[in-house]
């Protein structure tokens, strides 16, 4: 085991292996024990791209719900948003993932009117936009939508976090970063694909390259090619074993870099010590 990857592996909570049937039973049961302690929630809200993560939850929340219904009479809900920029490049995928889900309730919120009127509005201040920040106004922007209707529907919104992004930071602070429950966490990228498996998923979405898709300059860029390290080397990483020597530098490089963004803001009280990391 190589410097620090105990210690994140730990940070993380990543199993070295899983049976994805007592994963899911964890996953619907912790998700069904939040909602019965707070009895305001009668709605669960999460975006659906079409990628494996919200296709993945969203299925797991559904199979939630209905449970909740059986046993309580009904009243519960899953709240299924689209959240496209104008034309999802994939909407294929996204919709075949809704067929999958089957949610209670599926909506369309086109977010390219806020998204633009927010850029013209910090353009005119004199603040210029590039493509990258404009990615991170889209991802805002669906999260913002979530928690509105999340709040018209005495709702939580679900967040697709998991460790393989986590570790690097690949999400945006306060947009997809954002939510009020995190139920993969725990799970990397490998072990989200085999309950994917379990849960009988299309092939298109099981086999379907992870791609963000907010730059308008690299549409469809993997997360791959973004970070210059692949998902099998993080899982390899997370699961505690052996990555090559580039491999291991790119993560924990990316590791230390986003470390602000897995940290609640900081006050006068909680600064941590800055002190000399190991390598």
């Amino acid at each position: 085991m190589r410097p620090l990857q105990q210690e994140i592996i730990d940070e993380f909570h990543v199993k070295p292996e899983i049976d994805p049937e007592t994963e899911i039973r964890e996953i619907i049961d912790f998700m069904k024990t939040y909602v019965k302690h707070n009895p305001f929630i009668k709605s669960f809200v999460l975006g659906i791209s079409g990628g494996q993560d919200s296709t993945l939850l969203g299925k797991m929340v559904q199979m939630a719900v209905d449970e909740l219904n059986q046993e309580s009479g009904g009243g519960y809900a899953l709240h299924a948003l689209r959240l496209p920029y104008g034309r999802q490049n994939d909407e294929a995928d996204a919709l075949d993932a809704m067929e999958f889900i089957s949610p209670s309730y599926a909506a369309t919120i086109d977010i390219r009117p806020s998204v633009d009127a927010s850029v013209r509005s910090l353009e005119s201040a004199g603040y210029e936009m590039n493509d990258f920040v404009e990615g991170n106004e889209k991802a805002r922007e669906r999260m913002k939508a979530q928690y509105a209707v999340a709040a018209s529907r005495n709702g939580i919104v679900l967040g697709t976090g998991h460790p393989a992004e986590a570790i690097t930071g690949f999400y945006t602070k306060y947009g997809d970063g954002a939510s009020d429950l995190v139920p993969l966490f725990g799970l990397n990228k490998r072990q989200g694909r085999l309950l994917m498996e379990y849960l009988g998923a299309p092939e298109n979405l099981l086999s379907k390259v992870p791609t963000a898709d907010l730059e308008d300059d690299k549409p469809m860029i993997s997360d791959e090619e973004a970070l210059g390290v692949t998902y099998k080397a993080i899982d390899d990483f997370l699961e505690g074993g052996d990555v090559s020597d580039e491999d291991y530098e790119t993560i924990i490089k990316w590791y230390r870099k986003s470390r602000h963004k897995r940290n609640l803001p900081y006050h006068r009280h909680n600064l941590p010590k800055y002190e000399a990391e190991e390598k």
